[in-house]
This record gives C-alpha cells, sequence and structure tokens, in this order.
C-alpha cells in the first residue's frame, strides 16, 4: 500500500480503530476498498459518517435502522452491501 495523504491516512486510521473488531473490519474494509474512488464529497460525509457511534453506523450498514437523511446516497448504499469485508483468518 502507498503511503497516503495526510488527510486519507487520518481517515483510516480511524477507520481502523473503532473501539470493536467487527466495526473495524466493516468500516475499515469499506475505506480500503473503495477511497481511491471518492470525490471530494465522499470524503467530506465519511469523515462525518465515522464520527457517528458504532453501533449506528454498524445498524446502518445492516439495514437494521433507518439511515439519517443526511446519510442517504451512493456511499451508504455502497456501504450497505457488505461485500467488501474481509476477515483474516
Amino acid at each position: 500500500m502507498s503511503a497516503l495523504p495526510p488527510r486519507m491516512a487520518r481517515l483510516r486510521f480511524r477507520a481502523w480503530h473503532r473501539g470493536t473488531r467487527e466495526a473495524d473490519y466493516m468500516i475499515g474494509c469499506f475505506f480500503d476498498r473503495f477511497h481511491a474512488g471518492w470525490s471530494e464529497d465522499d470524503i467530506a460525509l465519511f469523515e462525518t459518517i465515522i464520527e457517528e457511534q458504532d453501533v449506528d453506523i454498524m445498524a446502518w450498514a445492516l439495514g437494521t435502522q433507518p439511515v439519517p437523511e443526511a446519510y442517504r446516497g451512493p456511499l451508504m448504499e455502497r456501504m450497505m452491501r457488505l461485500d467488501y469485508v474481509e476477515i483474516p483468518r
């Protein structure tokens, strides 16, 4: 993995250091898989989303809670697919 610009490196760290292993995998894998194709708006939205509680982010991604209006759109729809989560064995 090549060096990330400081802003993206902070986001990657924050995505992978959530507090629970499940959230680390969900949010960290999502970042790793898709960040390279994000627009400035996507990056700003992700920065906002990851300030939310892990249980909320996971509930939105799993579809057990409605996604707040501010977070609805392609980025969250992509997160809800959950096909990016890779759990090391």
